[in-house]
């Protein structure tokens, strides 16, 4: 019985995450834990040692007498994503290309097969998450118990925010994912070679053009409609 629930708790658990990262759940909203203890069919005990696991790893915060609130995602939050990831990236890269084992490198290739599966068929919401895993997998590889809680923490809002952006029918940056799934290649190798210094490098510059697709959902296109003659021209 104690493995069935233990079961049903992890299988929530992951549930969880994956409607947070893919913004099922939305940033800032409250969780009703009624709702969720119907959905897995589970009672509120169990229910809340899932939502306290959660709020350890920042997915949910925790308010007393107001229950689970989905991480929100604010102007002050996403200022400081965006000053963090390059720095928190490259670390944990050049870490990863020091420590990791065979077993890791195995794992994140598995992982970069998912990721480029994905991008083939066009499934946004595989493509955020398996993006999420491949860069989790570094930060196991770093070992590092400073850096990998960030590191988690940025991952958070860099799959949300991707979820937020990324359209695959997006025909402007189909080069732009090519070129990201390239580079994921380029890191497993350098990981691979112990190559730490060029593996922090690549993370830079991944982050870059990360960065850049964002930037091109947030800015939008001019339209271009003809305009037609001045009318004094057409007098």
């Amino acid at each position: 019985m104690s493995t069935a629930k233990s079961t049903k708790k992890s299988m929530c658990l992951d549930d969880l995450r994956r409607r947070i990262l893919t913004q099922e759940l939305e940033p800032g909203i409250y969780l009703d834990e009624a709702q969720l203890a119907e959905r897995y069919e589970m009672s509120r005990p169990p229910l809340r040692e899932v939502l306290n696991q959660l709020a350890g790893e920042d997915y949910v915060i925790l308010h007393k007498n107001r229950g689970a609130q989905v991480a929100p995602m604010t102007h002050k939050t996403l200022r400081n994503f965006f000053v963090a990831a390059p720095m928190i990236y490259a670390a944990v890269s050049r870490l990863a290309a020091e420590h990791a084992t065979p077993n890791q490198i195995m794992r994140l290739k598995d992982a970069q097969l998912l990721f480029r599966a994905s991008i083939r068929e066009g499934d946004a919401a595989e493509r955020a998450l398996m993006n999420q895993r491949f860069h989790a997998i570094i930060g196991e590889m770093a070992d590092n118990e400073y850096l990998l809680p960030s590191l988690r923490r940025l991952l958070i809002d860099h799959t949300r925010i991707g979820m937020t952006f990324y359209n695959p029918r997006h025909v402007a940056l189909a080069a732009q994912r090519d070129v990201a799934a390239d580079q994921h290649d380029t890191i497993i190798e350098l990981i691979e070679a112990g190559d730490a210094e060029r593996a922090a490098d690549l993370a830079i510059a991944h982050w870059e053009l990360s960065r850049a697709e964002i930037e091109a959902f947030v800015t939008p296109q001019g339209m271009q409609y003809p305009l037609g003659e001045a009318p004094a021209k057409a007098r």
